[in-house]
């Protein structure tokens, strides 16, 4: 809609420059009088006849019509048209790499030991003690207390009160009156041309260029130090005891192989025997603790710097011309005359009805309360408290220790070394040739049929009142002459 109206304002500044030359030659062309026997030249109706006008009742004006003519217009469209560019795009694409990797792993075995620990156990013990306890009682006491018990009393008292009434009252106002006039305004006005003009522009055209680059790369490097850790060991020794085993004169076993001094109570029974003794060997595991020194693998990561090569996608500006119509405007005065409003005071007269008070004195009767003491006697009971002497039991509570074993099960890790296959991943940059489509306006000049409105001058015969003593050429047809419309 704004490309129309654009297109139109050439038009407009045509019909407007028509209007102007019509009314620069003069709206109206006039003649005085028809019917005149002798004409006379007055400066006032521009050499009309004016002897003898007292029969004379037409006159010619010129009356603006407006008329629809068709015009031809140029104005600038724009077509839409599909271009086609190509570019390139880097595309990341995922390798996959498989690798081997040894670790060690530290396999946890479960073991058994007698550990000795200490329970505190509660022992309960009954005590008696003495304590003092206030025991509550009531007691009635007499108690004498002043009362305010009010008296009333009437009194009178006078106040005035406003009583209100109305009264028309006539008032003076002004009023503001519009008032219109004629007044010629001067304006510009803005007529639009077009030009077409030679213009340079800047394009970023892509290119690709390959760079060399570094990259941190980690790697987990084994490493074997020595490693102490403390091993428990022994050995089984034989050691020798000696055992009492009976009598030796008789060979019975009445005194049950008891020690020496158990066999001398005997005699009577076994007629004088003499104790015998016999060496018995047993095993024993003896414990020891060593110190072992045992290898040790750990991994420590290693960073280094690999060179890896990379495109990158840059632009460079390259400068370019191409003309472009482009739509100026050059500045015009007109004159026009509008109507201008102001605004004339004027005084007016209104009756109004105004609300007043008069004051009037009125009397009221009341009440006064006072309030007067009065001693009255009432019998209170009255919480008081005697001490009393009690005896209560109560438990003390004592921790006594005990010594415990238990079989508890410990953890001990073992180092096992084991291999397992990972899988990399990484990325190339490969450069890919992509074609994109895109719309262009180019700008396209277009005859167009516009209608316009054009104001065209036409002869009118009208009417008018001429006086009858019109004078002699000597002056009296110049007065006459404003009355047919022709002074002036």
């Amino acid at each position: 809609m704004l490309r129309r109206a654009l297109c139109l304002l050439p038009a407009f500044g045509l019909l407007f420059a028509g209007v102007s030359d019509d009314a620069s030659a003069g709206l109206f062309r006039k003649k005085c009088c028809k019917k005149a026997s002798s004409c006379c030249e007055a400066p006032a109706c521009g050499g009309c006849e004016t002897a003898a006008c007292g029969d004379c009742g037409t006159q010619t004006v010129m009356v603006p019509t407006y008329v629809t003519e068709t015009r031809t217009v140029t104005c600038t469209e724009y077509k839409k048209e599909q271009r086609t560019r190509t570019y390139t795009v880097n595309k990341m694409v995922p390798v996959k790499e498989e690798k081997t990797q040894t670790y060690t792993v530290m396999v946890p075995e479960t073991l058994t030991k007698t550990v000795n620990y200490t329970v505190r156990k509660p022992v309960w013990e009954t005590k008696s003690c003495e304590y003092t306890v206030n025991v509550p009682y009531t007691e009635n006491v007499e108690q004498t207390y002043t009362v305010m018990v009010p008296t009333y009393e009437e009194k009178t008292r006078e106040y005035t009160v406003q009583v209100p009434y109305t009264e028309n009252v006539e008032q003076k106002y002004t009023v503001m009156v519009p008032s219109y006039e004629d007044k010629t305004v001067s304006y510009t006005v803005q007529v639009p041309y077009t030009e077409n003009l030679e213009q340079k522009y800047t394009v970023c055209v892509p290119y690709t260029e390959e760079r060399q680059g570094t990259r941190n790369v980690t790697k987990r490097v084994a490493e074997t130090t020595m490693k102490t850790i403390t091993v428990r060991g022994g050995h089984w020794e034989t050691q020798t005891t000696e055992v009492a085993s009976g009598c030796g004169g008789c060979g019975s076993n009445a005194c049950g192989g008891g020690s020496g001094s158990a066999c001398g109570g005997c005699g009577d029974a076994c007629g004088g025997c003499a104790p015998v003794t016999r060496t018995c060997s047993k095993r024993v595991w003896v414990p020891t603790c060593e110190q072992k020194e045992v290898p040790c693998t750990t991994y420590k990561c290693v960073t280094e710097e690999v060179p890896y090569t990379y495109n990158v996608c840059l632009t460079r500006q390259e400068e370019r011309t191409r003309t472009v119509c482009v739509r100026k405007c050059r500045t015009e005065s007109r004159e026009k005359t509008v109507k201008v409003c102001k605004m004339v005071s004027e005084d007016r007269t209104r009756t109004v009805c105004v609300r007043k008070c008069r004051p009037e004195t009125r009397t009221c009767t009341y009440k006064v309360c006072t309030m007067v003491p009065e001693e009255r006697t009432r019998t209170v009971c009255v919480r008081k408290c005697r001490t009393e002497t009690r005896t209560r039991e109560y438990k003390v509570c004592k921790i006594v220790c005990e010594e415990k074993s238990k079989e508890v099960q410990y953890t001990v890790c073992k180092p096992e070394e084991r291999t397992r296959t990972y899988t990399v991943c990484r990325y190339e940059c490969v450069p890919e040739e992509k074609t994109q489509t895109y719309t262009v306006c180019v700008p396209v000049q277009v005859e167009k049929q516009v209608e316009v409105r054009v104001c065209k001058m036409v002869e009118k015969e009208v009417q008018c009142e001429v006086p009858a003593a019109c004078g002699s050429c000597g002056g009296g047809c110049a007065a006459a002459a404003p009355a047919c419309g022709c002074g002036g």
